[in-house]
């Protein structure tokens, strides 16, 4: 059976134990805070990347992203061959004004063209500026950090390590060239060295 006033001491106790700590006020706009490296300010676009899939777009759970596009022909790249059409991006923008910033876009894109960046500075006095266009968008990049580095531990990536196999095997074929024409030269270089041999006449004993 809990004491009766046992509740209003301990929260007597915790007001007492805040009481003697000094306060710390952050000095923000001038003193910028240390922010969690993988905080979610904004969002850049890496326009190279973008296939204009339309998958960010179509699992946005606010409807917040808005794509345009049109369809190029490109020609064969080789005699014979058939032309292909490709699609072309025209716009890409995000309206932060809807946005929650659950990052399902940025999750769900194959091809990494959508990051976070930690910026979060980009209020705005009209609603309407809160549509960042691919310009905008394209400009957040470059305050997208720097991946973090491989836990030494970790496994090795598959695309390094089926690189790594592929150059070693490069390698291996380029030193055995390199010996077997070595071998070939110092082969054609002996025969070449040795002196003739004299026929002898009949009968020299």
């Amino acid at each position: 059976m809990p004491i009766p006033g046992s509740g209003l001491a301990k929260g007597l106790a915790v007001t007492l134990r805040t009481m003697t700590k000094r306060s710390h006020t952050a000095q923000y706009p001038e003193v910028q805070p240390e922010l969690p490296p993988r905080s979610r300010g904004v969002i850049g676009l890496f326009e190279e990347n973008c296939t204009v899939c339309m998958l960010c777009a179509r699992e946005c759970p606010d409807w917040c992203i808005y794509i345009d596009s049109h369809k190029e022909t490109v020609p064969a790249s080789t005699p014979g061959g058939r032309e292909r059409s490709r699609n072309v991006l025209d716009r890409f923008a995000i309206d932060f004004s809807l946005c929650m910033y659950c990052g399902i876009c940025i999750e769900v894109c194959p091809f990494d063209a959508l990051f976070w960046s930690p910026e979060f500075e980009y209020a705005e006095t009209d609603i309407h500026e809160l549509t960042h266009e691919r310009d905008k968008l394209r400009e957040w990049m470059w305050t997208v950090p720097a991946p973090p580095a491989l836990d030494p531990a970790a496994e090795e990536p598959k695309e390094v390590a089926a690189a790594r196999k592929a150059a070693e095997k490069a390698e291996a074929a380029a030193a055995a060239a390199a010996a077997a024409a070595t071998a070939a030269a110092e082969t054609a270089q002996a025969a070449d060295d040795e002196p003739p041999t004299t026929p002898t006449a009949e009968g020299d004993a």
